[in-house]
């Protein structure tokens, strides 16, 4: 920790027709950058103008003459606004007849994900069998059954031809433990169509987390285990349901077969994640709308769940409860890919895609106690075998590496392997920088990984093309289509995310989406007129360059000064982005941080680096530059701040520089002199290529 004057009390896109995702068809852009000079309209413009081309019903969405829709959500992410919708048939719901529509940010249509296959047609809305009938038929699939949350008719398309049925959720107990299922009746024969099981297993001291603050609820005299912020968001003794208070807020005592205790391990988590997912992603509350739900600890099973209603904690095979960071971060991101379109992902999908939310909230959090890796459940030791799931190599705990025909069908926490692999190596490559090395199922090499933050970003604008067909196939295309619309103008990110997926063995779909920015400029020409040629880079000057860039890795990537780069928020420099940042100098005395990172950009290519600057400084003079951050390119200054650019929070800089096509080290180095500190604290840096 940086100690001087002023913080020595710290610590002592086009527009285009729609075109159905139901094959997964994508719209092909011809250049990556074409939206990125649009101007953005708000959320509302957006909406009204696709709710107004659907009601129009488009071939597209399969229509039929007495469908309706239903505009259920408005997500705006990243380049992307998601539009979802619901459908009705004569009234009905209709299962499996959901759609997304993505737009570009003015509002331009760029692609839909349209669950439904054909259109239903004439269709009798008479059912043969009782709704009687067809609830004894859903509870019937339970061992035991506590409460039928009610039976209503429906149109079912999931299967491709239209059928009336009965859907019924009930609540109980299944072969493997707690249940809450949704039933699907034929309404004329009585048999199951489908089945949805909702249960997706999986400042005080934690035993896990050691001493934390967590923020708590006030009322008179008493404080709650309850997020002050976010609707729903308790920690409760699941004997009786009943949230944690205490007159002292203070909880806990460190033993980890003591449920407050697990309540604070479990509520810190929980609010690590909801910072993750605003700073990160933009999401409001787990549920997308400010909201969540209470986690229970007390749970007696080697377990942990979570159901549409709560997240219950059980225990390991020592009775301590395991609310870790990718325990309970994974059962929230059920939660989350529950209240994304499309409700909970299907075909061995829902597994990996909530243990990518428990890896991207362990490294968010950082906590010393829960280092931050691509284990799942290495802390809690669950049935004293260490981590039940490895992200970059899943057979080391007996999952596949590599997808196949079989991992739809697979036991859902087995068929995460592929997924979970997919995911590392988007993140880390194949070398794992910093990280293990993975092995790839087609012997390939995995470069230009994103890091954890933009991998969680690519992974939630794909849950948001989501519909209720989702698959494997499915999530190359919607993941793809991603990493198009948030990082337009670069192709390396889109080719990062399509070679894990081949890494991985999920075969390329007709649908999936190309990317052509940036490619290589003609040859050499001379003017007409006899002029000076003009020379064209030698490479393709596109894409983002630095590694890390956000510092959410740490160190990773960056060389300098030791202890320049952390987590400053508690010493009064937050981070811009993020809990990283880089903070050189600020120690009032005669000092010198630098910190660097090598890229090499192609000759001929105009490189932009920019990045976001805090300066804040005791220096009074308005006219001498007493302490500098220099930052330069190779041997290049590129420009120079100082005390002078003092301000209270971050500026934008850019500086841009030719590429020569040999290695170049990006660096800033500060110099303070004898005395009044001034601090440069720096974040969300980029190379970026034209």
């Amino acid at each position: 920790m940086k100690l001087s004057p002023r913080f020595a009390t710290a610590a002592g896109v086009f527009a285009v027709g729609l075109v159905t995702a139901g094959t997964a068809a994508a719209v092909q852009a011809t250049n990556a950058s074409a939206s990125t000079d649009a101007v953005e309209v708000s959320n509302a413009v957006a909406a009204q103008s696709v709710d107004s081309f659907v009601k129009s019903k488009p071939s597209v969405i399969q229509p039929s003459s007495d469908d309706a829709y239903v505009q259920k959500s408005v997500t705006a992410s990243g380049n992307a606004k998601y539009i979802a919708y619901e459908r009705t048939y004569k009234g009905l719901k209709v299962t499996g007849g959901d759609f997304v529509v993505v737009t570009d940010k003015s509002g331009a249509t760029q692609y839909t994900s349209v669950s439904q296959t054909k259109a239903i047609g004439n269709l009798s809305t008479t059912p043969s069998i009782t709704s009687a009938a067809a609830e004894s038929v859903a509870k019937a699939q339970l061992k035991t059954v506590n409460n039928v949350e009610g039976t209503n008719l429906v149109v079912y398309t999931l299967d491709g031809a239209a059928k009336l049925a009965y859907e019924t959720t009930v609540a109980g107990t299944g072969a493997e433990g707690a249940s809450r299922l949704t039933v699907d009746v034929d309404a004329a024969t009585g048999a199951v169509l489908n089945t949805t099981e909702h249960v997706m297993a999986g400042t005080g001291t934690g035993w896990i987390n050691g001493s934390v603050t967590i923020n708590t609820t006030q009322s008179g005299s008493t404080y709650s285990m309850k997020d002050p912020t976010y609707t729903n968001v308790s920690c409760q003794d699941a004997a009786n349901n009943t949230t944690f208070s205490g007159s002292d807020d203070v909880w806990g005592n460190g033993t980890g077969t003591n449920r407050e205790t697990g309540c604070v391990d479990a509520l810190y988590v929980a609010q690590k994640e909801l910072s993750m997912l605003s700073t990160w992603l933009g999401r409001n509350g787990f549920n997308g709308s400010g909201g969540g739900w209470p986690i229970r600890v007390g749970l007696n099973d080697q377990n942990a769940y979570y159901d549409g209603t709560q997240i219950q904690i059980g225990k390991n095979t020592a009775g301590q409860w395991i609310a870790s960071a990718d325990v309970v971060g994974h059962e929230a991101g059920h939660g989350i890919d529950d209240t994304t379109p499309g409700g909970i992902s299907k075909s061995g999908t829902q597994e990996f895609v909530a243990d990518t939310f428990g890896a991207a909230t362990e490294w968010f959090a950082n906590n010393p106690n829960d280092p931050p890796d691509y284990l799942v459940g290495e802390e809690v030791n669950l049935v004293g075998s260490g981590p039940i799931r490895n992200m970059y190599n899943p057979s080391a705990v007996g999952d596949s590496n590599c997808y196949s025909s079989s991992t739809p069908g697979s036991e859902v926490h087995a068929a995460a392997g592929p997924g979970n692999h997919w995911f590392y190596l988007m993140a880390q490559g194949s070398a794992g920088n910093g990280q293990p090395a993975s092995p790839t199922c087609n012997g390939s090499t995995v470069s230009n990984p994103l890091g954890i933050q933009n991998a969680i970003k690519v992974m939630y604008n794909a849950m948001l093309m989501k519909t209720s067909t989702s698959s494997y196939l499915k999530y190359r295309t919607w993941t793809l289509t991603a990493a198009k619309n948030l990082f337009p103008g670069s192709c390396t990110q889109f080719n990062t995310v399509k070679a894990a997926w081949d890494a991985v063995s999920v075969p390329a779909q007709s649908g999936d989406p190309t990317c052509t920015g940036g490619t290589t400029p003609p040859p050499t020409t001379s003017s007409p007129t006899g002029g000076p040629t003009t020379t064209p880079p030698t490479g393709t000057c596109s894409g983002q360059k630095l590694l890390n860039p956000g510092f959410e890795s740490g160190a990773t990537s960056w060389t300098g000064t030791t202890g320049s780069i952390g987590q400053w928020a508690s010493s009064g420099q937050a981070a811009h982005g993020g809990t990283y940042s880089s903070w050189l100098d600020g120690y009032g005395s005669t000092h010198t941080e630098a910190i660097q990172q090598s890229v090499t950009v192609p000759s001929g290519c105009t490189a932009t680096l920019s990045f976001y600057v805090h300066i804040d400084s005791a220096e009074t003079t308005t006219t001498t530059q007493y302490d500098k951050l220099t930052i330069s390119a190779g041997s290049t200054t590129l420009g120079t701040l100082s005390n002078l650019n003092k301000a209270s929070g971050y500026q934008l800089k850019s500086y841009t520089f030719t590429g020569t096509g040999a290695a170049v080290a990006i660096k800033f180095s500060g110099t303070e002199d004898s005395s009044l500190q001034t601090s440069f604290v720096i974040d969300d840096t980029a190379v970026t290529l034209s």
